[in-house]
């Protein structure tokens, strides 16, 4: 027999080099067979020990089945290992079978036993039995049996369940609270909704003298940050005396999170330059998050490339591609949502082809790529190729792909692919889902549809994403009744919520009842409900500008107001009209004009355009959606300066390219009309007068028979309107009228020439049917129309 002098040398060997001399467990088998004596326990325990240790749990329960076919007897030392291999695995039957040779072997009292089989059925989701083995220790439980306990109970949910848990350790062991049970109690608290909870624990932390471990420390940042507390869990980062990479990627994580993307930026070149740590995939894949919530585009394409930046004195140059992060299936993730949000869905798509194995996550965030920028064909192409491939979708994939037909009015697809996600992919639709469907029914106009769907077919009880929907409908299709019912149901859902009374009063404002609107407006004044405040952002050269309504703030501020002057100058001249529409308020024409001039976004794309070289595309993002009137300015601005602007706003993004937008100006056609034509006051003449000129032509053509009398009425009246818009005209002084004005005295001038045209044709030809000439009368107004 050999010497124990091996097994010690093995373990030894094991733990200091196995990991890097020896990365595959066949080198550690063959060392293994040839040194040492395969007949001592000890040997054995070794091996797997440390098998389970490197986290290779499947090669760790070979060994001990190894061992067991050569009839070598296992002991304390053996199982605790062994059975923390089943949990990872959550092989529930293996551990069961371990258990019962725990009993065969008369080591079922043995306390680190008893806590590795707590652990294992708390993994493999059996709390009961872990509760029935915790338990049975009865008066000899120690610290880790506790924390095995309170642990389980965390890692299946039960925060309440562990807190009370630790109630009791502290009454029976409270000398022998150390910094790992702290760490999964904290966790606990970290998922309950009383605060108080978290901040009695950080004082007995402190009284406790835990402040110093980092993993404590790491675990209150957490904690906080779940309860919004980010200045908190600052204090607490800055309190670290030896920050490790864990502390870092979890600050730069919380200020990610919780939308404070500059601060994560910085402390992520923080910890670049003053601190010389090297960052990892997670701390990669968090910073790229910031970088997308803010739209710090040149930001992210910096880390992303390896390029040098300057701010202010920093250079920072981040290697990503060299350091192979890219093929990182998170970083890569992480980098295509980059892209996506930052508006640059093309070097999102190359990034994500770059992937090698890609999961779910991937396709998911290319598909809601492709969604928010309207390109709905190009996301479903997505969505069938990552089937095709074997990745089967989640519940966020089909969020993404009804969102993206949603934003592209996709009815029929939509409709498809929501029946499809219950009845092939056995995926029961949520809130989500249902906010999708009932924002795509609206949108296309089928409020009553939309409605019946939330009200009886809904599995889910509404909440304020499925009547936010459906109110955003009614405010679109001008539907008063539907829209007091759904803001009635989201008063009561949320009281303090200062966006559904708004959607509500603009409602009122667009049927004109103005005492209504008044009223809503009243009562958020008296309870303190206030509107956020719409802003934009543009970056420029590294810098993020910040734009408000009406901003003079910045230092280029009348410069701006300047050149927005004679922007909006050479505008006009090309037919450019404001949407008064989008002014909500009882006020006079020139002063809906005057509001509508100060909107942030305009601001922002004036300032976009003045500082950058001619032909570039301007990025901008707005906290709130883009209104219709704003909507229109861009795309006039995108043909006459030539230029693409790309905007984000809280809803998609916009991509406006010679005069047109990506998202096809989806709206229902009628209300495209609405909003056109009544920016003017005698905008909808035209479309009365065909009204009217079709029925007198039926009404003669069947009862009277008398073509001539038809033409004499028709002549008549377009030659009364054409009267009417020519005095317009020369009265006018305002460019914007005297456009809109000549360009309905051309379609008159067509509508009449083609009654001249089908007035000879009756005489020349009266044997031809009356309802040829209705026909081709009705097709030279069209054309008229149209042109």
């Amino acid at each position: 027999m050999k010497s124990s002098n091996n097994t010690k040398s093995l373990f030894l060997f094991s733990r200091r080099s196995f990991s890097t001399l020896y990365p595959c467990t066949i080198n550690l088998r063959t060392w293994f067979n040839k040194y040492v004596d395969k007949n001592n326990v000890s040997s054995w325990n070794s091996v797997i020990t440390e098998l389970a240790r490197s986290r290779d749990s499947y090669e760790a329960l070979l060994a001990f089945h190894s061992m067991r076919k050569l009839s070598i007897n296992p002991n304390y030392a053996t199982f605790p290992c062994t059975i923390k291999s089943c949990g990872a695995l959550c092989d529930l039957r293996s551990g069961k079978q371990t258990h019962q040779q725990v009993f065969a072997f008369g080591l079922d009292s043995n306390l680190y036993v008893s806590s590795a089989l707590i652990d294992m059925y708390s993994k493999c989701g059996e709390l009961r039995d872990a509760r029935q083995v915790f338990d049975e220790i009865n008066k000899r439980k120690n610290v880790v049996s506790w924390t095995s306990i309170i642990a389980g109970y965390v890692h299946n949910d039960c925060a309440h369940e562990a807190l009370s848990l630790f109630k009791s350790f502290m009454i029976h062991e409270r000398e022998s609270v150390d910094a790992v049970a702290m760490v999964c109690v904290l966790s606990a608290s970290a998922r309950v909704s009383n605060k108080g909870v978290a901040r009695a624990l950080h004082g007995f932390v402190v009284k406790n003298g835990f402040e110093w471990d980092v993993g404590i420390a790491d675990m209150l940042m957490t904690v906080y940050a779940k309860y919004g507390k980010v200045c908190v869990a600052r204090k607490v980062f800055d309190g670290i005396v030896e920050k490790g990479k864990f502390s870092w990627n979890s600050m730069i994580a919380i200020y990610a999170q919780n939308g404070l993307a500059t601060e994560a930026i910085e402390m992520f070149r923080w910890m670049l330059i003053y601190n010389n740590m090297r960052f990892d995939a997670v701390a990669l894949s968090a910073v790229l998050l910031a970088c997308a919530h803010s739209g710090a585009l040149r930001a992210g394409k910096c880390i992303h490339d390896q390029v040098e930046i300057a701010t202010d004195s920093l250079r920072v140059s981040v290697l990503v591609i060299k350091m192979h992060l890219e093929e990182d299936v998170f970083v890569g993730t992480s980098i295509v949502d980059m892209y996506c949000k930052c508006g640059r869905v093309e070097l999102a798509r190359k990034s994500f082809d770059r992937i090698k194995e890609k999961n779910v996550k991937t396709w998911t965030a290319m598909v809601a790529g492709y969604g928010m920028h309207g390109r709905a064909s190009e996301a479903l192409e997505i969505f069938n190729k990552m089937i095709n491939a074997g990745v089967r979708p989640n519940y966020i994939t089909f969020v993404s792909v009804l969102a993206a037909c949603s934003h592209a009015g996709l009815l029929t697809e939509g409709r498809y692919w929501f029946n499809k996600m219950t009845h092939e992919f056995s995926i029961e639709p949520g809130i989500e889902h249902y906010g999708c469907m009932v924002d795509l029914l609206g949108r296309a106009g089928q409020l009553n549809e939309a409605y019946n769907l939330v009200q009886v077919k809904m599995k889910v009880k509404p909440d304020f994403i499925i009547w936010g929907s459906l109110l955003g409908a009614c405010r679109v299709h001008r539907n008063v009744e539907l829209g007091e019912i759904c803001a009635q149901k989201l008063f009561e859902l949320d009281p303090k919520h200062s966006g559904y009374y708004v959607l509500l009063a603009n409602i009122y404002a667009d049927a004109g009842r103005w005492d209504d609107m008044e009223k809503l407006r009243v009562h958020m004044k008296n309870h303190g409900l206030a509107k956020p405040p719409g802003f934009s952002v543009v970056e420029l050269k590294g810098r993020v500008h910040v734009f408000l309504v009406g901003d003079k703030e910045h230092p280029e501020h009348k410069k701006i107001y300047e050149y927005l002057e004679e922007l909006i100058v050479r505008l006009q001249e090309t037919g450019y009209v404001p949407n008064m529409g989008s002014v909500l308020h009882d006020v006079d024409e020139e002063e809906k004009k005057m509001s509508l001039r100060i909107h942030s976004e305009k601001l922002a794309v004036a300032f976009g355009i003045m500082n950058t070289i001619p032909g570039s595309t301007i990025h901008i993002i707005k906290n709130l959606r883009v209104c219709g009137d704003c909507h229109g300015f861009i795309k006039f601005v995108s043909r006459v300066v030539n230029r693409e602007i790309v905007v984000r706003d809280s809803k998609r993004f916009h991509h406006f390219k010679n005069g047109s937008c990506s998202c096809g100006d989806y709206w229902p056609t009628f209300c495209r009309i609405i909003k056109k034509r009544s920016s003017d006051g005698y905008g909808f003449l035209p479309y009365f007068v065909a009204l009217f000129s079709c029925l007198l032509m039926l009404y003669y053509a069947y009862v009277k028979y008398d073509n001539r009398l038809i033409l004499t009425i028709i002549n008549s009246v377009e030659a009364v309107v054409e009267v009417v818009y020519l005095v317009v005209y020369i009265t006018s002084s305002k460019k914007e009228n005297k456009a809109a004005t000549l360009k309905f005295i051309g379609l008159f001038n067509i509508g009449a020439l083609g009654t001249i045209v089908l007035g000879t044709w009756f005489f020349l030809h009266q044997n031809q049917q009356l309802w040829e000439s209705i026909i081709g009368w009705l097709l030279c107004h069209c054309i008229g129309a149209s042109l």
